[in-house]
């Protein structure tokens, strides 16, 4: 048994102070003020953006589709409340760079009005098949962060075998609790979630993994899964990254995702409970993805808590809500403060992976000044993912980004640890996302510059191919012209 165990032990990762005592007593907010604006971005997902299928001045329902997915890797966007589309235009997406982004503008009418529902009260009647499809058209995709489309996943799972649902309960970032409150309010809905994505994989287990800090949380989705034998509800010791797939695929299942695989790779697949609640009721209460839960903390915030926010709303609406004091405000992060994004302004609408606001202060964001390092390693015993990080740092500093790549700079999922436990300050981390920032770059040039000289070649072919044609229809001209004056010679001499 021992043995058992240290096989599945933890790698690496780090013990930040979890901060969530502000917010995880505090009950999920469900009266925020309906905006009369809202903004709502038609790339929320992994892939390609939605196309609009509405029009500057329609008036459209809570729930109606406003852009239908492109293409396998997408998802739909629907209208979080009711009122009138006023614009279809670029605006700054929730990101460090703000850059704009296609968007869906709507004034609300206040009566948030649903579209007609048709509710299915048994789900395990549809097949397998009908469920993805239902949850495709729901617009649900994985709300712990990654955004991808949860249809695809489920799709996956039925092509791909896969013997065990891993449920992500861990939520190890600092500050965040909405999933913990969603576990202790609606662990029902979220269980029933779980069966219907067993339902629509056909996969006989589900595993819920939940962080030993969060025991309500636990109790609650274990009596809310005592009557069903294919869910297990597990504890996981309080240790971030916990929730990073192959870390909690490693200690619950002991199996080793491959370094350049997948998790279904070995027969594992892996959701947000959020996810699963929203499957929920995309698939009972045929209700597709207009909102969720939103943390709101930070040691600038005068009143943090959960909240349900329709998608679209500006943050500064929610920082007024929560009465931020603005002048203590140095930094917005969306999501954790490990692995979050700064963003540069508030006015910036919340999207389907937004799991917290933090409104952080000056006391709460200061490190130290940098200094060199001093070979203590502390970084790589931290890294959970098995890194150099110094050592890709200083490729990345030296501008040797394929020579960072070769030592695993793809492999690393930016989670900070490095840089939370390295004693001379180095924000390593920054190195790694400015790295993949530019290796991104890179490849889109290159693409672009291929690109282009696929169309140069094409257009010199196409030159090539009409100048052709014209000698040849000359020639066969000029034969003509022969053939009738030698006919014309010939009649002459008769």
């Amino acid at each position: 048994m021992i043995s058992l165990m240290q096989s599945f032990r933890i790698r690496g990762g780090v013990h930040p102070d979890p901060k969530k005592t502000a917010t995880t007593d505090l009950s999920i907010a469900s009266d925020f003020p309906l905006p009369k604006k809202l903004y709502i971005p038609l790339q929320q997902h992994v892939g390609k953006p939605a196309e609009p299928v509405v029009r500057v001045g329609d008036y459209v329902y809570k729930g109606q589709l406003l852009a239908h997915s492109q293409g396998m890797i997408s998802a739909p966007v629907h209208a979080p409340s009711s009122g009138v589309v006023t614009d279809i235009a670029d605006y700054p997406a929730p990101h460090p760079s703000a850059l704009p982004i296609r968007t869906v503008f709507m004034e609300t009418d206040g009566k948030d009005a649903w579209q007609l529902l048709q509710t299915h009260t048994d789900p395990f009647a549809l097949s397998a098949e009908e469920i993805s499809l239902r949850v495709g058209a729901a617009g649900v995709v994985g709300m712990g962060g990654a955004t991808f489309p949860a249809a695809v996943k489920l799709n996956l799972g039925r092509k791909n075998k896969i013997s065990t649902l891993l449920i992500n309960g861990g939520e190890c970032e600092p500050y965040l609790t909405c999933d913990d409150r969603l576990m202790q309010e609606s662990a029902d809905g979220i269980i029933d979630g779980i069966r219907i994505m067993l339902h629509g994989m056909e996969t006989p287990q589900a595993i819920v993994g939940i962080e030993d800090n969060k025991p309500a949380a636990f109790r609650a989705m274990k009596n809310a899964a005592a009557d069903y034998r294919q869910i297990e509800v597990r504890q996981v010791p309080t240790h971030y990254p916990m929730g990073w797939d192959r870390q909690l695929i490693r200690y619950l299942t002991g199996k080793e995702v491959p370094a350049d695989g997948r998790a279904t790779d070995v027969g594992v697949l892996m959701h947000n409970v959020a996810t699963a609640y929203a499957i929920h009721k995309a698939i009972r209460h045929n209700r597709p993805l207009v909102d969720r839960v939103v943390t709101i903390a930070g040691g600038a915030a005068g009143s943090p808590g959960n909240i349900w926010v329709p998608i679209g709303t500006l943050i500064s609406e929610l920082l007024d809500y929560c009465r931020v004091n603005r002048t203590r405000m140095a930094r917005l992060v969306m999501g954790g403060p490990m692995m979050g994004d700064a963003l540069p302004i508030a006015e910036l609408p919340v999207v389907k992976a937004t799991s917290g606001i933090l409104a952080l202060t000056q006391d709460e964001i200061t490190r130290g000044s940098e200094q060199a390092c001093i070979r203590c390693a502390r970084c790589i015993s931290a890294c959970p993912a098995g890194l150099l990080p110094v050592d890709m740092a200083n490729r990345i500093r030296s501008n040797q980004l394929e020579s960072a790549v070769d030592i695993g700079l793809k492999d690393c999922i930016s989670c900070g640890s490095c840089s939370y436990v390295c004693p001379s300050n180095i924000p390593l981390v920054h190195y790694f996302k400015y790295a993949a920032g530019e290796l991104a770059a890179r490849q889109q040039a290159q693409h672009k510059t291929e690109q282009t000289k696929k169309l140069i070649d094409e257009r010199n072919k196409r030159i090539e191919r009409i100048e052709k044609q014209k000698a040849e229809e000359a020639a066969r001209e000029l034969a003509a012209k022969v053939a009738k004056y030698t006919a014309d010679q010939a009649e002459q001499v008769i």
